[in-house]
């Protein structure tokens, strides 16, 4: 009876001391992001720094591209968050990560194993047959003591790489949100453009019937009616082309959405009371007050993720360095194991108990280069944390700027189309009264198409550059999803 207790309670006696001896071998703690980009030798601007008078942080509301006020586009970024592919993509990653960690933090705990068996055997010697059979039933424990922190080491690396994850989660979804804004406000933009061509088209067509009838009172001349229909068809040939980027920038918006292009259209999303060019007209375009953006290392989602894959690369040096030092194991069994086949009745009971040290003494040098290797991979994400540092900073300051720039010229570009309004009338008046030629109508007319033109295109471009500024500055920090959402 003595004997039967022993064999059940006996496996278990490894835990306390297995578990007591791994809380020795402690934790270290993830890295700190003031070390790490001190480590990149990144100077930041001196008006960045944090003791530099008047810094302040960068605030961003949720939902920022709500500032734009446009219905449509909150419904198409919606979808977009929904169902975009892209997103999906980062989610698995999350999960993948979050499986990897859980197989890191596996080797924390004992390894319990069963195993049963029965046999019948039969002999014969000089004649005389015997006949053998067993039955046997075992449980196993081993386990390994994290006496310098490998495993720790491992489950910190599998910590910061599922960060890392997540910010790219966060980075893909800036992305995307961005991209699907982008798209939008191009098919905007060119449907603005589209109707100012055929406005400018039908201006043309106009001007040509009063041709032609100036020809037929011999006012006018052949050349002159020439001169007109080539006008007209170069203003077709531009209105389809436009006509094209705009059904091109539709399907882009498409594939943002996870939708199938073929026979999607934005105009479903826009309110039947608007057509897209007051549409487009009509969006706000926010004023951004980003103050100095000292938090920006902590904002952007790719430089925490940087920031998350270095402590992944710092965790895996110290567990590779860890690797080279001896493994304590545990382990502990017990069997029963009677004559009888499938029977246990009156087993015989054995236990034991094991304690084990290893330790590499030649492997060809593969730990050392295992060390090495973990070594140069985070020297390659220091320097590619630092690059990232370099590079936010320099769109952030190409942001701030162009931001600055696209409004100035658009200001300018809507005082250059009043003037070529007035250069018009004056044109058409004078060619009307018989004053003026038709080459200097003409002119007026090109110079009034290529002005509004060219301030759709610059509204575009100002409406770009405040995207731009919100990518540029990290945008809004949304919870990554898990795998429990």
């Amino acid at each position: 009876m003595k004997q039967h207790a022993r064999g059940r309670v006996a496996p278990i006696l490894i835990l306390p001391a297995a578990l007591l001896l791994q809380a020795c071998a402690g934790t270290a703690p993830p890295a700190d992001p003031a070390e790490a980009s001190a480590r990149a030798k990144v100077e930041l601007p001196a008006g960045w720094r944090a003791d530099a008078p008047g810094v302040e942080a960068p605030v961003i509301d949720s939902g920022w591209w709500m500032a734009f006020q446009s219905a449509a586009l909150e419904r198409l970024i919606a979808e977009a968050q929904r169902d975009g592919v892209e997103l999906r993509i980062a989610y698995e990653r999350i999960r993948q990560a979050e499986i990897s960690l859980r197989q890191s933090g596996a080797s924390r705990w004992p390894s319990v194993n069963a195993n049963a068996g029965a046999s019948r055997s039969r002999s014969s010697t000089g004649g005389v047959e015997t006949t053998r059979e067993s039955t046997s039933a075992g449980l196993s424990v081993s386990y390994e003591v994290d006496l310098w922190g490998r495993v720790a080491d491992s489950v910190r690396a599998g910590q910061a790489s599922l960060r890392a994850s997540q910010h790219d989660w966060q980075a893909a979804r800036l992305s995307l949100v961005a991209g699907v804004a982008s798209q939008y406000f191009q098919w905007l933009g060119l449907g603005e453009r589209v109707a100012l061509a055929q406005a400018n088209l039908a201006r043309t067509e106009r001007l040509l019937a009063i041709v032609e009838s100036r020809l037929r009172n011999g006012v006018a001349t052949p050349l002159e009616v020439s001169q007109q229909r080539s006008t007209l068809l170069s203003q077709r040939v531009t209105l389809l082309a436009l006509q094209q980027q705009r059904s091109e920038s539709a399907t882009a918006l498409a594939l943002l959405l996870g939708r199938q292009p073929i026979g999607f259209s934005p105009e479903d999303y826009v309110s039947a009371s608007r057509d897209a060019a007051a549409d487009f007209a009509s969006l706000r375009v926010p004023e951004l007050a980003p103050g100095l953006p000292v938090a920006l290392l902590t904002r952007r989602p790719d430089l925490a993720a940087a920031e998350a894959q270095l402590a992944a690369a710092d965790a895996n040096v110290d567990a590779a360095r860890a690797a080279l030092l001896p493994t304590v194991s545990l382990s502990a069994s017990t069997n029963l194991t009677s004559a009888s086949l499938f029977s246990l009745a009156d087993p015989t009971r054995s236990v034991s108990l094991g304690l084990a040290l290893a330790q590499s003494i030649f492997d060809g040098g593969r730990q050392r280069a295992q060390i090495q290797l973990s070594e140069s991979q985070r020297v390659v994400l220091i320097e590619n944390y630092g690059q990232a540092i370099r590079t936010a900073i320099k769109e952030v300051g190409d942001a701030l700027g162009q931001a600055s720039y696209s409004q100035q010229q658009e200001d300018l570009q809507r005082e250059l189309v009043a003037q070529a309004h007035a250069s018009l009338r004056l044109a058409e008046l004078r060619y009307r009264e018989g004053t003026g030629d038709l080459m200097s109508l003409l002119d007026a007319q090109r110079s009034l198409f290529s002005a509004q033109d060219s301030l759709s295109v610059q509204r575009l471009a100002r409406l770009q550059a405040v995207l731009d500024l919100y990518k540029a500055l990290g945008g809004d920090w949304a919870p990554p999803p898990t795998s429990d959402t």
